[in-house]
């Protein structure tokens, strides 16, 4: 009865014991060239402060923004995609509901544009 699951187990196997050989072989097999550059916490290209995030120094607000602006963004796409394979379908009323889901992402774009977060000072 769960014969045709079984190509899919076993491929969840096969993948779970590759990812498992992969992390406890890594540190025997890998390169050990260790300077101090490589050994110190990179941060987008800015020299880390020795004060630690949470107490002494803060973290530019602008990281986290872009995060955001790239994950609202992303998501946008992620909702036109079946609008786009099924548009001939939804006819009229799918055209006009893109439209209004567009625009209000504009807005939202257009707001954060006039705001200043997009300017990378």
């Amino acid at each position: 009865m769960l014969d045709p699951y079984l190509p899919l187990v076993l491929m969840f196997a096969l993948a779970g014991a590759f990812a498992l050989f992969s992390v406890t072989a890594a540190p025997y097999i890998g390169p050990r060239r260790y300077n101090k550059a490589k050994l110190d916490a990179y941060e987008c290209g800015i020299e880390p402060s020795p004060q630690p995030v949470v107490g002494g120094g803060r973290m530019p607000v602008a990281y986290y923004l872009t995060a955001m602006l790239f994950i609202l963004f992303d998501i946008e796409m992620v909702f036109l995609y079946p609008f786009a394979v099924a548009a001939d379908k939804l006819g009229l009323f799918g055209l006009v509901e893109i439209v209004l889901f567009v625009a209000t992402l504009g807005f939202a774009y257009v707001y954060v544009w006039r705001r200043g977060g997009l300017d990378w000072n």
